[in-house]
């Protein structure tokens, strides 16, 4: 207790400066008092810079700040269940589901219809988020349903992991044969931005998400039975099979609401269960999931900033900057563990 709380409210206090960074700063200069006006209701100078900061920086910190919680949760449910340290939020093909649905949706849609949807606007960002969430759930449902007959978690893991090759593969197939206008939207979607979530769509991410952290909680008791072992577990009253489902339809839906509003976010969710362990030293859940949701709101925030930092012109691709920031953390925790060990 005496290391966990300064912990968290260091976590806090980091969510909050990085919060305000991304209002602060991005490509375009903009003076501190104006934003400070702008965001207290003030005139702040220009109506450009109005825009920028309600219409773009806004709604990009707040969606960093709830899909890197999401992810990292999703991360931390499907290392407990599957005592995998190297699984995801996109071990069982989840996410693959999410990018197939839109691929069916982006790259059929100027074969079949003449009209890139990456031209129709609202219409086209919206036939993409419903897209992404219907492959996802879909995938979802058929792992689900897998889970209730297969025993073995590393069988349910491989076949996850075979789903999400399939579904690369008939990606692969529709790229072949699609316009080279849709492949390019495809592949934009594909490298991830907190950019795209705006005004109305904003507000119905985050009452999702806001819905679905706190469910997520819930489920601490059960990972922290399922984390002792599928025979000691059981032994204690737990239903393996329930909850094992339980927290995969948790981890699914995050990553699927995630992914449908942000594209597929890669890292965040492999790295920051290891980096929340690896700072509050413990495998108990109900200081983990808090401090994990924590850790994957600052490196979301993070990353962010640096994806759009002064100096650059435009926004780099998340994805690029996730695996910057992401891999060495791996790397750095996976080397103090076995240092530990010796």
């Amino acid at each position: 207790m005496r290391r966990t709380l300064p912990l968290m409210i260091s976590l806090i206090a980091a969510i909050l400066l990085l919060f305000l960074l991304n209002l602060f700063l991005g490509t375009i200069h903009i003076p501190m008092k104006s934003i400070v006006s702008i965001l207290t209701g003030g005139d702040g100078g220009s109506e450009i810079w109005r825009n920028i900061i309600i219409s773009s920086r806004v709604p990009q910190a707040c969606t960093a700040l709830m899909a890197g919680m999401g992810l990292a949760v999703s991360g931390l449910q499907m290392q407990t269940v599957f005592h995998n340290p190297l699984a995801g939020p996109s071990v069982l093909g989840i996410s693959n589901g999410a990018s197939l649905g839109v691929a069916f949706v982006v790259l059929l849609s100027g074969s079949l219809g003449g009209v890139a949807l990456s031209r129709m606007g609202f219409i086209g960002d919206a036939a993409i988020s419903i897209a992404a969430i219907v492959g996802a759930l879909a995938v979802l449902s058929l792992i689900v349903w897998i889970s209730e007959h297969v025993k073995g978690k590393v069988t349910l893991l491989i076949i996850g992991v075979m789903i999400g090759y399939l579904a690369n593969a008939v990606i692969g197939v529709l790229k072949f044969f699609s316009a080279e206008e849709d492949i390019k939207a495809y592949v934009v979607w594909g490298l991830g931005s907190f950019a795209r979530v705006s005004g109305g769509q904003m507000v119905l991410f985050i009452v999702l998400m806001l819905i679905l952290l706190p469910l997520s909680m819930l489920l601490v008791k059960t990972m922290n039975l399922l984390l002792l072992g599928d025979t000691y577990a059981s032994n204690l009253g737990l239903n393996i099979r329930r909850a094992r489902r339980q927290v995969i339809i948790s981890s699914g839906v995050l990553v699927a609401i995630v992914t449908a509003y942000c594209g597929p976010i890669m890292f965040i969710g492999l790295a920051v269960p290891h980096l929340a362990r690896a700072l509050f030293r413990t495998s108990d859940h109900r200081v983990l999931m808090p401090a994990t949701m924590l850790a994957g709101g600052v490196l979301a925030l993070l990353c962010n900033l640096i994806a759009r930092m002064p100096g650059f012109e435009g926004a780099l691709p998340v994805n690029s900057v996730t695996a910057l920031v992401g891999a060495p953390i791996i790397a750095s925790v996976l080397f103090k563990r076995r240092r530990d060990s010796e």
